[in-house]
Order: C-alpha cells, then sequence, then structure tokens
C-alpha cells in the first residue's frame, strides 16, 4: 500500500509538468531503444533514454523543416516585384 501512495503522487506531480506534453516521438523512440538495449546486453533504461533522446531531436528538426517549407511560398510571394541582386562570388 505504501508504495502505492507514493507512485500516486509522484505520477499526480509528474503530471502536473507542462513540457511532458511537447516531447514528440519521446515513447515511440523509448519503446525502440528500450528493446534494442535489452536484446543488447540488458541495458533497457539506457536503450529507452537514448531512443528517447534521439527520436525528440529527429522530431524538432522534422518540424523546422516542415515549417521551413510552410513559409517558403509566402516568403517568394512577397518578393515577387522587388529586383534582386545576383549573389557574390
Amino acid at each position: 500500500m505504501h508504495k502505492f501512495i507514493i507512485a500516486f503522487f509522484m505520477a499526480a506531480a509528474l503530471s502536473a509538468l507542462p513540457g511532458v506534453g511537447t516531447a514528440k516521438g519521446c515513447l515511440k523512440g523509448a519503446a525502440v531503444g528500450g528493446v534494442v538495449g535489452h536484446v543488447a546486453g540488458h541495458h533497457a533504461v539506457a536503450g529507452a533514454a537514448a531512443g528517447c533522446i534521439i527520436e525528440h531531436h529527429r522530431e524538432k528538426v522534422r518540424d523546422k523543416a516542415a515549417a521551413r517549407q510552410q513559409n517558403a511560398p509566402q516568403d517568394a510571394a512577397g518578393a515577387g516585384g522587388t529586383a534582386t541582386t545576383p549573389p557574390r562570388q
């Protein structure tokens, strides 16, 4: 019963954190990393942590690329009537 109470309060405290919901890709990376870590020598926790970090980084890169892709047509349309100078060599 004592462990249940501790686990309940820890879960309540963690659910109150705002940054937990923004960890895109962490669950998938942790699952894959945990399996790979377990197979590679019973290091499931270390594999899960590394997988979470790597997949979260990949999601951030994908989000930045998608934002750049979405803003590219707007930038090109905004510069339609202005003269551009050739690039320096």
